[in-house]
């Protein structure tokens, strides 16, 4: 009985972090959504054009997908799909006992920048709230980088982490971890 709580313990912990992420996330997007009308760039924070906080919306999905579907469709799609997806992740980390606890974190971490963006996908009809701006240099054909948010660096920063970890884990690492 013992090892079972541990255990259940050990997958419940990282889920901290998916609150945190979903609180962060929607609190900033409250608050820019509250104070900045859409369209408004906020400020060029460190004066040089690296980076701005602009209050845009967005309709579609990561790159612009799905930007030429019907209205009609596009919302029903953009909630149903991620239902899927985060139950599908949710289900294989609670049933899975082969993630080390590194790849636990990462994997809350996708699921509360997930969530982050569902949030708005429901319940902000005029689009996800998204407000950071990075100048990237011509790299990969912009100059700036698509505009993102919390929820949206969470699922991409931990993605890059995971795949590291399947790749670079070292031999021998305890599965199942914290």
């Amino acid at each position: 009985m013992e090892k079972n709580s541990s255990t259940v313990l050990k997958k419940a912990l990282p889920f901290s972090l998916t609150v945190l992420i979903i609180l962060l996330d929607q609190i900033t997007k409250s608050y820019i959504a509250g104070k900045w009308p859409i369209g408004t760039m906020i400020t060029d924070v460190f004066n040089n054009d690296l980076l701005h906080l602009w209050h845009v919306r967005n309709k579609v999905i990561a790159f612009s997908l799905g930007a030429g579907l019907p209205d009609e469709i596009r919302p029903a799609l953009f909630i149903i799909l991620p239902l899927i997806v985060l139950g599908f992740l949710c289900f294989f980390y609670w049933k899975s006992v082969d993630f080390t606890g590194l790849q636990r974190w990462t994997i809350a971490g996708i699921i509360g920048g997930g969530i982050g963006n569902l949030i708005d996908r429901i319940f902000r009809p005029d689009g996800v709230v998204d407000f950071i701006s990075v100048k990237f240099f011509g790299i990969l054909g912009f100059e700036r980088w698509p505009t993102f948010n919390i929820a949206d660096s969470s699922v991409v920063i931990c993605i890059f982490i995971w795949l590291g970890s399947l790749f670079f884990s070292p031999s021998g690492t305890e599965k199942g971890g914290v």
